[in-house]
């Protein structure tokens, strides 16, 4: 079984780095990008992602400054980089050696530059969200850029897991990137509502923490198949059978 999440806009590099890592898989493809991103101004950044001028300065100093091999000195493991609110419910502070192999094993995360990451794979910092519309050599977005890429990795992936299950824990914008029909496996989607006035809605920063919660929760108990998932209870939530389908699992609270 595997979990994808999404990344984080927000990065932190201040950690005390952990002697353990791996390399991106598509560190090749991640140049690429690079490469068409150096060649864009200030104003161009800015307008390509809707960002202000002082991130795009910022961004456009980070393409500069990407730098192959990645090494310790370069570069951090993705799970210690990524601080947002999936993240956040990841309790990565108090990870030992046996968490972190679990997490490597189990856990993916998907990046537009990156395509799919490993928790131990080193990243340098970047922005580039998987929705951005960004015309390259392979298409018009970076969905077209990626193709089939993310799905025939976890696809190899998968066929080494205990069950070929893949639990979506990603924004739509990112699980986009993933071909559901071309999966060697069974697709488990989760989904956390908050009762509002008797009604459960989604809400979304509630959603984002509670997706790193479950991580966390798989992670911490060692859950290699998906019908222990069910015993999620962290943080008031618990599973709705009523608001479950076999494809869609949902955890209620309030």
């Amino acid at each position: 079984m595997l979990m994808v999440i999404s990344p984080a806009k927000t990065l932190d590099f201040s950690g005390s780095p952990y002697p353990h890592f791996t390399q991106p898989t598509h560190i090749e493809d991640s140049q690429e990008l690079i490469n068409q991103l150096r060649e864009f101004s200030v104003a161009d950044i800015g307008q390509l992602m809707k960002i202000s001028e002082k991130l795009s300065i910022l961004n456009q100093q980070r393409y500069e400054d990407f730098q192959t091999p990645f090494t310790l000195d370069n570069a951090q493991q993705a799970l210690f980089v990524f601080k947002g609110d999936v993240y956040k419910g990841i309790d990565i502070d108090n990870y030992d050696d046996e968490d972190l192999a679990f997490a490597q094993a189990h856990l993916r995360i998907l990046s537009g530059l990156y395509g799919i990451l490993r928790p131990l794979d080193l990243m340098q910092a970047y922005r580039l969200e998987m929705g951005t519309k960004l015309v390259n050599k392979r298409g018009k977005n970076l969905y077209e850029f990626w193709g089939n890429q993310i799905s025939e990795q976890l696809n190899e992936e998968l066929a080494q897991q205990v069950e070929p299950w893949l639990v979506n824990l990603a924004s739509n914008e990112y699980f986009k990137a993933i071909a559901p029909k071309a999966l060697n496996a069974r697709l488990l989607n989760i989904a956390f509502k908050e009762n509002k006035s008797g009604t459960y809605k989604v809400i979304g920063i509630h959603a984002k923490r509670a997706r790193g919660l479950m991580v966390n929760f798989i992670i911490k108990n060692r859950i290699e198949t998906p019908e222990p998932i069910k015993t999620f209870d962290v943080e008031g939530y618990a599973f709705n059978e009523e608001l479950s389908t076999p494809d869609t699992w949902t955890f209620c609270r309030g």
